[in-house]
């Protein structure tokens, strides 16, 4: 367990090395959603004799989705961030659609930690909090650092023992 991980107060980003991982997966949804673009852009241009045209539009169209993908994972990435304090764990995310989740250390049944095959490899991890509750019972923390997912959990759950002493 790591003890020099910063647990102040103030709002913590995600570590700078998850962007690569962050915009791989805005990359790949960015690829699959243009190539419809591709697709009409050909039949397009085979209905009026004009393939070569139709395919380049269609390319053209996929390379716009590709890039609006990455720029729009970009400014999503720098908008995430996570704090815990006394009352618990806060996760915020979004700009345009603003989104703020607390989770009250008093409603924390159980904590997981999950380590996919890249975010071992850039040592990042995903925190699960499974709260009491039906509604939204669980709040997932992608790409942060494995360090601070550590030390996250093992506040968490000192602080869910210790409520279980009273």
């Amino acid at each position: 367990m790591n003890e020099a991980v910063p647990m102040a107060y103030d709002w913590h980003p995600l570590p700078s090395r998850a962007k690569t991982l962050f915009l791989l997966g805005h990359a790949i949804a960015g690829a699959g959603m243009g190539v419809p673009f591709v697709v009409l852009g050909t039949l397009l241009g085979n209905a009026m004799d004009a393939a070569s045209f139709g395919i380049g539009i269609g390319i053209a169209l996929w390379i716009c989705v590709f890039a609006t993908s990455l720029v729009v994972g970009a400014r999503r990435f720098r908008s995430i961030a996570w704090r815990l304090d006394d009352d618990g764990f806060a996760y915020r995310r979004g700009r345009l659609f603003f989104r703020e989740t607390r989770v009250p250390a008093s409603r924390v049944q159980h904590l997981d930690l999950k380590h996919g095959p890249l975010e071992r490899r850039w040592k990042l991890a995903t925190l699960v909090i499974h709260t009491a509750g039906s509604k939204m019972s669980a709040v997932s923390v992608s790409h942060i650092d494995a360090d601070d997912a550590e030390a996250l959990r093992d506040r968490l759950a000192r602080q869910l023992d210790d409520d279980d002493a009273l």
